[in-house]
Order: structure tokens, then C-alpha cells, then sequence
């Protein structure tokens, strides 16, 4: 629904369609992060919509400025069941809360998944200790994206799309569940490492027992183009109860000893502890598997079209916190080759079952 609104003390501003509701006389602090080589530099001001109508939809601020990127850091009332904030080091942050109680938390920086609870406020994520939050390290924990390459390669490890800055393009909110959809392009920073022109997609839903998400990478470029992924996501776990089911009889590509000359073999076992450093690959993994997180909670971790799956715990290498997480990750392992104009879609569905 389109509405016109005056904004005071800020000369005219233009405002286009829509992704969260504005009420009434509502204030929001706006960031205005202008891009350098060292990051963001990030100046705050405040502005004041005087809506004509009860409730309007807006999705960006076009506010004039070249090369910048502009992201709404604060609003004053949650609508919808997503709030925009201010995280760690001033980072801007979405809240999402269903009806049902659950809560989850989306850096922009990274497109990163960093916290989901459950009503009884306990979280099922892990944000390592050493993580920093300053706009150029890549957040350590949550579901940090691996794109458009998963582990080293030809550019930096696991690629780029985990320490850039993601948009918000849409926030609704279905049957009180809400749902936040984060996009990423290409740019010069992005193009030094790989030079293509791309679009990502990021849609984050929340529901009472589950967080779903769905990465849609659109080839926007007039060549073709290969890339693979991952979602590295990050449980809180204790670790010596930690186990995975579903694995069995998948190739594996185990990386311990040596990272760089992993060992092909065929797990054997219907459950997967974690009794030292664990780091394997495994090929053709089933759309289901079940982490029980030794903490009481049974885990379902569902995906479309991931194909592969990542076992990680670093054990000792991580002395302060090894005991306290795991990774199951959901990847695509093998090289996805995009035409111009071509999609590649995956889904992820992390449930927590009763």
C-alpha cells in the first residue's frame, strides 16, 4: 500500500517499496556506512516519518549518496516480529521473533545467522569466544556463508560473501512467523578475487521449532561462471556427547592428518562422535541428518540440494571452546556451473524436535 510521508530536517528524500511496516509517527536511526578499503565508516543521524496513513511499507532509503551503503540500523517499534538494531561493534543486526517465543539474530556484515532460541530462550547456535565483530573479519559462529568458495583456493578462505556487507530486500511476516530476505551483488571488492557479476539470495525464516533458510546464486554476469558453497553452521554442543546420524555409507574425505592430501573411505559407523579433532568431507549426504548436541536437544537438520555434508570440531587447536561446539554444515562440494541468466537454489531446515 503506497502512502506519502514528509521527512523533517533532511531536505527531500525518496523512498521505494516495501519490506517493513512504519507506524505512526515512528522514529528510526539510519547509518549511512561509506565504503573504504578498510571497511565501513558509519555516520548516524535520526529521522522523523510523519505518516499520512496509518501504516506504509518501505524497503530502502534512497538517499543520494554514491558508493555508500545504507542500512536501517534502529526502529523504534518491533512490527512484524523483525526489529533493526544495532549488534556487536555497532554492527547493524535484524531481530526476528515469532509468535511462538523463538527468536533468531541476522548480522548484515556476513549475511550471518548468529543466534536462534526457542521459547525457553536457550540458543542452539555457537558464536566462538574469539569472534570479533569490526566490519572485516568474518563473524566466527553462527551460519557463516562459504561462497564462491568453500575451504582455500584461488582466493581467500572460503571466499568472500561471509566479509561483506548483505542488504535487506525483504522482511514479511507469515502466519506470525517472520521472514527476512538479505541479497549480496557483486562489486570492485568482490570482483579483485572473482570477477563476475553475481546476485545472492538469502531468505531467513523462523518458526516456532525450526530455522529455515533458502541461497539462491542468479549468474547476472554474460559469461559462465563456477563456484561452490557452504553453510558453515555452527552448533552449540558439549562435545564428548555430541553425535551424528545418517552418514553411513557415504564417501568420505577426511582431512585429518593432512588438509591438502585428504582420505577416501566409506563411513562405516551409524553414529559419529567426536572424540578428537574431526574435519571430514562427506560426499552424496543424505537430505536428513540428526545431531543429538549431547546438551538434551535432538536436532534435524534437513536440506535441498546441498548434496554434501561437513563434520568439524577443532579439539585442541581451539583449546577455549572445542568443548563447547560443533559444526554440521551443509555444502556443495563439487563445482556448480551457471550459465548467464542461471540459477542455483538449496535449502536449509534446522529443527529442533521435541
Amino acid at each position: 500500500m503506497a502512502s506519502s510521508a514528509s521527512v523533517l530536517g533532511h531536505g527531500n528524500m525518496a523512498f521505494s517499496a516495501s519490506s517493513f511496516f512504519l507506524r505512526q509517527n515512528s522514529t528510526i536511526e539510519v547509518a549511512k556506512y561509506q565504503k573504504t578499503c578498510y571497511g565501513y565508516r558509519k555516520n548516524r543521524f535520526f529521522i522523523n516519518f510523519i505518516i499520512r496513513k496509518q501504516a506504509f511499507r518501505t524497503s530502502e532509503l534512497c538517499l543520494g549518496f554514491v558508493g555508500t551503503t545504507v542500512a536501517i540500523v534502529n526502529q523504534e517499534r518491533n512490527c512484524l516480529g523483525i526489529q533493526f538494531t544495532e549488534g556487536e561493534g555497532k554492527l547493524p543486526k535484524v531481530l526476528l521473533k515469532s509468535n511462538s517465543g523463538s527468536e533468531a539474530e541476522v548480522y548484515l556484515f556476513g549475511g550471518c545467522v548468529t543466534s536462534w532460541k526457542v521459547a525457553n530462550d536457550k540458543d542452539l547456535l555457537f558464536v566462538r569466544p574469539d569472534a570479533v565483530f569490526n566490519g572485516k573479519k568474518p563473524i566466527s559462529g553462527g551460519i557463516p556463508h562459504c561462497f564462491p568458495q568453500f575451504g582455500p583456493g584461488s582466493m581467500q578462505q572460503h571466499g568472500f560473501a561471509r566479509n561483506m556487507t548483505w542488504s535487506v530486500a525483504k522482511s514479511e511476516n507469515v502466519e506470525g512467523n517472520p521472514v527476512l530476505t538479505l541479497e549480496l551483488k557483486d562489486d570492485p571488492y568482490s570482483r579483485s578475487m572473482w570477477n563476475f557479476a553475481f546476485l545472492a539470495s538469502y531468505k531467513v525464516a523462523l518458526n516456532s521449532k525450526s530455522l529455515s533458510t533458502e541461497l539462491v546464486i542468479t549468474n547476472t554476469d554474460s559469461k559462465p561462471f563456477s563456484f561452490n558453497s557452504a553453510l558453515h553452521t555452527y552448533f552449540r554442543g558439549f562435545i564428548s556427547a555430541v553425535s551424528v546420524k545418517g552418514l553411513k555409507g557415504c564417501k568420505t574425505l577426511n582431512k585429518d592428518p593432512d588438509p591438502s592430501n585428504p582420505i577416501e573411505k566409506t563411513e562405516e559407523r551409524e553414529v559419529i562422535t567426536f572424540p578428537g579433532f574431526v574435519d571430514c568431507i562427506y560426499l552424496d549426504a543424505p537430505e536428513e541428518l540428526h545431531l543429538n548436541n549431547g546438551l538434551g536437544d535432538i536436532i534435524s537438520i534437513r536440506n535441498q540440494n546441498w548434496t554434501d555434508a561437513v563434520l568439524w570440531n577443532p579439539y585442541t587447536q581451539m583449546e577455549s571452546c572445542y568443548r563447547d561446539f560443533v559444526c554440521v554444515e551443509n555444502a556443495k562440494i563439487g563445482q556448480v556451473t551457471l550459465e548467464s541468466g542461471q540459477s542455483w537454489t538449496a535449502k536449509q531446515d534446522i529443527n529442533l524436535n521435541e
